[in-house]
């Protein structure tokens, strides 16, 4: 049943381990990709990993820096599998213990560890329980109870059910009678202490005289009030008031009529002038202060003082193992108290899951408070409980920093990227092959694409390459002229003599309502016969719930293979993020021709400059897609383009 079963150290010393009998190959290849996927990449919140045909369920022991792990087939429903690799690691833990308390990465070596009896048996234990038990064979009439019922039984007892309705019927009846016999003796009654005390409209222990006495009391006072409001109504006035005319508001810095004339720039504008602002953009002296040429600098995040938060963890903590230490204490004065704080700092025990679970809600929270989407937050959360659990604290040190530790530790491992992406030394391969390096844009609706496809073009053009752009947004209105508008301000910065006559930058265009697929290609192929070495593709923006326009994207990528394909959303969404990512791959995948479908190959994060220290949308794409955040835009110009710095943008997330 099962195809193998590992116990090895997280500095990849193999213990012990077990292989099924018939199953071919090695167990090294999945057992790899398990590391590298999941391990490395703090995504241990979920047990189970796919691999192939194979499944993959593992278990951590931070106590020993241990980790089992099974694998069998996936098609096998193994309901047992979870218990049994506990089972497991209870037992190897007891039986050798005292060889994993030692020092040292030596242990593993010199130790000798047989575990395949006890394995044998607990793996025959967990099958024999997990066997499907025979089912219940149905009861015949003659074992039921309804065979040793007669009709004369049952005959009796719809006679003593009617017998029993009929007497409730007579008591109530008579019930009712008693009732009303005294109420009406209880009003012949002259005596206001012997009368006996009824419930009418709900006023309860009220004779009938009280009643009375209670309602004409109320009537007198709705009749004092409706007298006094007649006599303080103020009088009507004679004339009425005349209507007011409306007064035209003046805004401040409006203008008036009076200096219409000086406002008006259209006639200032002479032929040179105008054949300036057509054929060539003036220059802003502002675009010119940075030079973008080399990598891109990191982008810059505010963070508090770490001595300040330090100092109020060390407050929190000493608070939280007073209460502790009097908890455990309870009666026994002030020694148990200040026991149970040292107790609580020095670390004396191994962190339990009920241990943190305080202090992983509050990071859940913050996390969600800081744009990261909540069902992410709290995967998060889960993988630094199960990288935790078990494991011994040092010395003076608390569970909040431990776990805040833990967490920083596994946002700045999901940041950093699996794979480097360095555009510039690609595209000096690119060029070294004769062909275009092609980018692909593409994302929701108003994110920026144009925008920062601009920023990009301008970076690149800064670091002596030649870029052609590829309007293959054949659908919303004005895409070609922003496009256009781009190249022209770009060509300005950079004037052709600077690259031998030829313009730095080139648009390459079809106009509106062309299939975008068809445009790419043919850029593709201009851009290869004139010597550019980039081109960039700018898509449409699409909603991930539109079907006609996903598949577009996904015959454009499909047709083309573009050497990256970068998806572009702003810092700004939340859950939202989640959701576009996950179907923008599901779409490529879906609609893909090849067994090994293109999916998004980097993240460009705009608008970043809007959000302050809520980052939580960087760690929800990459922690989604597994891919990079290549630019980040921080701004509306063209120097506003930064690389991700992963440890700078987690100290802004943890920020109080």
């Amino acid at each position: 049943m099962l195809d193998f079963f590992a116990i090895f150290s997280k500095g990849g010393i193999v213990l012990w381990c077990f292989q099924g009998a018939g199953v071919a190959g090695s167990f090294a290849g999945p057992v790899n990709a398990l590391i590298r996927s999941v391990i490395l990449q703090e995504r241990s919140g979920n047990n189970s990993f796919n691999h192939n045909a194979l499944t993959l369920k593992y278990k951590l022991d931070n106590e020993f820096e241990l980790v089992f792990v099974v694998g069998f087939q996936k098609i096998l429903m193994l309901t047992y599998v979870d218990k049994f690799i506990d089972d497991v690691q209870l037992h190897f833990r007891d039986r050798y213990k005292n060889e994993l308390e030692q020092k040292g990465a030596i242990k593993y070596l010199v130790n000798d560890f047989e575990f395949g009896d006890e394995f044998h048996m607990l793996l025959r234990e967990a099958e024999e329980s997990s066997r499907v038990k025979d089912p219940v064979v149905m009861r015949t009439f003659t074992q039921s109870q309804k065979s040793q019922k007669t009709v004369k039984s049952m005959i009796e007892i719809k006679g003593g059910d009617k017998s029993k309705e009929q007497e409730k019927g007579k008591k109530s009846k008579n019930a009712k009678k008693e009732a009303a016999e005294d109420g009406a003796g209880a009003a012949q009654t002259t005596s206001p202490p012997t009368s006996k005390k009824v419930v009418v409209n709900g006023n309860q222990d009220l004779t009938n005289e009280e009643l009375i006495q209670l309602k004409r009391e109320e009537m007198m006072r709705k009749m004092t009030k409706s007298t006094k409001s007649a006599t303080t109504k103020s009088p009507k006035p004679q004339k009425e008031q005349q209507r007011k005319t409306k007064v035209m508001r003046v805004w401040d810095n409006g203008g008036t009529k009076s200096n219409t004339k000086e406002l008006d720039y259209s006639s200032k504008l002479n032929g040179s002038e105008d054949s300036a602002g057509l054929g060539g953009e003036q220059v802003e002296p502002e675009m010119r202060l940075e030079s973008m040429v080399g990598p891109l600098p990191d982008v810059d995040c505010e963070c508090s003082e770490p001595e300040e938060e330090e100092e109020e963890e060390e407050k929190v903590a000493t608070i939280e193992a007073t209460k502790a230490g009097a908890k455990r204490g309870g009666g026994g004065g002030g020694f148990g108290g200040m026991f149970g704080m040292l107790k609580g700092l020095v670390g004396s025990k191994s962190l339990t899951r009920d241990d943190m679970e305080p202090v992983l809600d509050k990071m859940r929270d913050h996390l969600i408070a800081k744009n990261v989407a909540a069902e992410i937050a709290s995967q998060l959360c889960d993988s630094v409980a199960k990288k935790l659990e078990g494991r011994v604290m040092g010395t003076f040190t608390t569970v909040a920093s431990t776990v805040k530790q833990a967490l920083q530790e596994s946002l700045v491992q999901i940041l950093q990227p699996k794979r480097r992406v360095d555009i510039l030394r690609d595209v000096l391969e690119a060029r070294s092959q004769r062909k275009p390096f092609v980018i692909t844009f593409c994302g929701v609706n108003g994110v920026g694409k144009s925008t920062n496809l601009a920023k990009i073009s301008f970076w690149l053009i800064e670091n002596g390459f030649s870029v052609l752009i590829a309007a293959c947004d054949t659908f919303r209105a004005g895409a070609v002229e922003q496009l256009r508008t781009h190249q022209r301000r770009l060509n300005s910065l950079h004037p052709p003599e600077q690259h031998g006559g030829r313009p730095a930058v080139q648009l390459f265009e079809k106009g509106y309502g062309k299939d975008a697929a068809g445009i790419a290609m043919e850029a593709i192929a201009f851009a290869r016969n004139q010597g550019f070495d980039v081109v960039l593709v700018d898509t449409a923006g699409r909603m991930q719930d539109n079907a006609p326009l996903m598949t577009a994207l996904a015959k454009l990528i499909a047709v083309n293979t573009p050497d990256l394909v970068l998806f572009v959303g702003e810092a700004l969404v939340g859950n939202e993020a989640v959701d576009q990512l996950v179907k923008f791959n599901q779409a490529l995948a879906d609609h893909s021709m090849s067994d090994r479908p293109r999916l998004i190959d980097g993240i460009v994060l705009t608008k970043f400059d809007t959000i302050d220290d809520k980052v939580g949308a960087a760690i929800s794409m990459t922690y989604i897609t597994g891919q990079p955040i290549v630019f980040v835009g921080t701004g509306q110009t063209y120097n506003d383009l930064r690389s991700l710095n992963a440890r700078a943008v987690v100290s802004a997330l943890m920020k109080a």
